[in-house]
């Protein structure tokens, strides 16, 4: 097993393929293949483009500012963001364990944060690739073409996510960008008369979430050849779990399991995470690359996110998901499950469990009542770490005696995924690549393999104007070979 990253420059001789902006996703980002003069794959590249900024934004700033500031890292994610920087201030203000509703508080933040994600993502971004596929009509390829030709899957696309952001606003305040969490606790509870609307949607959703498995489930069960070789390649998976070994999108410890699905680390504490990641720079991107301190950064990278929790995790404690998960493992035949669009799969079934925790939460009654916020003895840092929709997601911190921050670590989910991604990209880009006639299907192919990800590219960066796409290819001599252009109503236009 090889995790060779791609280190070349742009040697004499190779033709530079350019895709810019990679699209439908959260972000700006390109692709840039190198291929010879056989148009085989020399390199592949991700860019982040975008400028990296917000670690710098929060030096200064009063602490109790910052889980609200931090979400305008992203309009998608913001209560992970938010929550995460929750949880590290708790530990500076010794508030760790926060009081029971807190906590029940918070998670029933999370878990409707999770399933909005995740049905935005599935019904909106991915599912027209893989209702239609990948070369479909480009005026097709989009939630109205979903709409007109699937209003039911549509349907509950739109609506399953909208109970995930109704559940934001009842715990937050706000659906995007809401106050709920602050440091020590919660600002606010749950009234009798919010826990009981979101009771009434509960089976529909349940129902829903069910259905959304077995869709995605179909999609591979319909083409097993091309979903279980499509953007594959083996790597190490890292996410949270509980300490049994379950399944925990808001607490736990570090868990990193080898491509067999070896445990190779297990039980790291959060506040510890530094011993078993570090982070390494490239020119040629905003974008970090960590990797496993103890691998180095060759052999050292990983996938977080929904494929690797799902598998990581030994069991997920709500009935239904389990056993959907049971059925995502038994596709493995014994191995773990590394194909690129497998996320999909593996994506509805922790929209599933999400919908069944929400109902255990909602049987709570210190949702209702009880105490806002814990205190103990100050301390000068503390780290928050939870399993955002896309992945594992860090937020680390230093306060001084005046309240202010000093430093900021922010380690998100789309950055431990950046060599994957990558390597996504040069796997498609080898099996799908001509080199000679560039069409929109051909590049939507490596978009597709992007896509699977859900990358978040404004969160591991922050974003500084707008770009269009401008695909060039070049001959070993120099000379232009093709030049197409796309709007972003993804119309093609060859020069």
């Amino acid at each position: 097993m090889t995790f060779a990253l791609e280190t070349a420059a742009h040697p004499e001789g190779l033709r530079r393929v350019a895709i810019d902006p990679v699209t439908r996703v959260e972000g700006h980002g390109k692709v840039t293949l190198l291929l010879d003069e056989d148009n085989r794959i020399h390199q592949a590249r991700l860019h982040i483009v975008e400028f990296r900024g917000f670690e710098k934004f929060i030096e200064g700033r009063p602490y109790w500012e910052v889980p609200v500031m931090v979400q305008r890292l992203c309009g998608i994610c913001p209560v992970s963001h938010h929550l995460a920087a929750a949880k590290a201030f708790d530990r500076v203000l010794g508030a760790h364990p926060v009081t029971a509703s807190a906590d029940s508080v918070r998670r029933l933040m999370h878990y409707g944060q999770m399933l909005q994600s995740h049905a935005l993502h599935f019904f909106h971004l991915s599912s027209p690739d893989l209702l239609f596929g990948f070369d479909s009509e480009v005026a097709q390829r989009n939630i109205v073409g979903v709409a007109q030709a699937h209003p039911d899957i549509a349907k509950k696309g739109i609506l399953l996510r909208k109970f995930g952001q109704d559940i934001i606003r009842i715990t937050s305040g706000k659906r995007i960008h809401g106050t709920g969490a602050v440091p020590g606790g919660i600002n606010k509870l749950v009234t009798a008369e919010e826990r009981d609307s979101l009771r009434r949607e509960l089976p529909q959703m349940l129902a829903w979430a069910q259905d959304a498995v077995d869709l995605a489930k179909q999609c591979h069960a319909q083409n097993p050849a091309l979903y279980n070789h499509f953007g594959s390649f083996r790597s190490h998976l890292m996410s949270l779990v509980r300490p049994d070994g379950g399944l925990d999108f808001y607490d736990g410890v570090l868990r990193v399991r080898d491509a067999t699905g070896a445990i190779l680390f297990d039980g790291v504490q959060d506040q510890r995470y530094l011993e078993l990641i570090e982070e390494a720079v490239r020119p040629w991107t905003y974008m970090k690359f960590p990797h496993l301190r103890a691998l180095g950064a060759e052999q050292g990278w990983y996938r977080v996110g929904p494929l690797a929790r799902i598998q990581n995790c030994d069991f997920i404690p709500t009935p239904r998901a389990e056993a959907a998960r049971q059925d995502f493992i038994a596709w493995g035949e014994g191995e773990p499950v590394h194909a690129s669009l497998a996320y999909h799969w593996a994506r509805m079934i922790e929209l599933l469990h999400a919908v069944e925790v929400i109902a255990e939460l909602l049987e709570r009654p210190e949702l209702l009542a009880g105490d806002l916020l814990a205190s103990g003895v100050r301390q000068r840092s503390g780290v928050g770490i939870i399993e955002a929709p896309r992945g594992t997601l860090i937020h680390d911190y230093d306060v001084g005696d005046d309240d202010l921050v000093t430093r900021c670590n922010l380690i998100v989910s789309t950055t431990h995924n950046n060599q994957a991604m990558n390597e996504a990209v040069r796997a498609v880009a080898r099996d799908y690549l001509d080199g000679h006639t560039l069409t929109e299907g051909l590049l939507n192919h490596i978009e597709v393999a992007i896509r699977a990800y859900d990358p978040c590219l404004s969160c591991a960066t922050h974003a500084l104007g707008q770009m269009p796409l401008d695909v060039t290819l070049l001959g070993p001599d120099g000379a232009e070979l093709d030049h197409v252009q796309m709007s972003s109503a993804r119309v093609l236009t060859r020069r």
